[in-house]
């Protein structure tokens, strides 16, 4: 089997396009719906996104003067959380590849005061611009999935967490419940584009993230990967039954 270096091609939703393509469309899709993107999350998930998140900052469990990393943070709902729990000796460092999302994450922050232990980078998952053994934690939230080269991420991410240090993956992943399948089935092809449709006015942009969700590996293949990239005592908890897992790792 190719390892994610060694591919010319990856997918984009059900799309097979070339690697070098990929954060350019994926690009595009946040750029679009980025204004609009906590209002989607909510009507998209019934608001359990929310839940799953405060599951995902209670298994953090970071303590006041840690640093943080949030990659892909998006709007920063993890990081907003964490910053909390560091408090102003500590520091979240939130990147994202995408400008538009960074930049409404830096605005919600400002808007709720928080300034002095939050730093701001655009940075690629792959590519992360930090020293070695840097971090405390690293956490990455509905993230992963987007990234091109995912065993690459995982490196890097390995590379930057301090000897003792963990990483928490938080995304969509397989259901455990078989006769919820159809209904899960029917709810994301049907009503998700069409809640994009109206909210954001942007009907592909959540065609092509429902087909991202099928096409990330599932609970026990990401759990594979974490081992190769180093990480052990690799687990995961099941959220919702299995629409998401939060996936655990340590450095020792």
């Amino acid at each position: 089997m190719k390892t994610d270096a060694q591919k010319t091609t990856t997918h984009f939703g059900y799309q097979e396009v070339p690697v070098h393509d990929k954060s350019g469309l994926v690009a595009e899709v946040f750029h679009s719906v980025a204004d609009r993107y906590d209002i989607m999350n909510d009507f998209m998930s019934g608001g359990l996104h929310r839940l799953w998140k405060r599951l995902t900052v209670a298994q953090c469990n970071a303590r006041p003067g840690q640093t943080l990393l949030d990659v892909a943070s998006g709007t920063g709902d993890l990081a907003r959380a964490l910053a909390h729990q560091v408090g102003k000796s500590g520091q979240i460092v939130m990147t994202d590849i995408n400008e538009s999302m960074l930049a409404r994450g830096r605005q919600r922050m400002l808007d709720e005061g928080l300034v002095g232990n939050i730093a701001y980078v655009l940075a690629d998952a792959e590519e992360l611009p930090f020293p070695a053994n840097h971090f405390d934690r690293v956490t990455i939230a509905f993230g992963l999935r987007n990234v091109t080269r995912q065993d690459k991420a995982l490196r890097a991410m390995y590379r930057v967490l301090k000897p003792g240090g963990k990483l928490l993956i938080l995304e969509f992943s397989r259901l455990t419940l078989p006769w919820l399948q159809k209904l899960y089935d029917l709810y994301s092809f049907n009503i998700i584009p069409k809640l994009g449709e109206w909210i954001t006015q942007d009907r592909k942009s959540y065609e092509y993230l429902v087909e991202s969700i099928r096409m990330h590996p599932d609970q026990e293949t990401l759990k594979g990967m974490m081992t190769e990239a180093g990480f052990e005592d690799a687990g995961y908890h099941n959220f919702t039954g299995g629409i998401v897992a939060l996936h655990q790792g340590y450095k020792y």
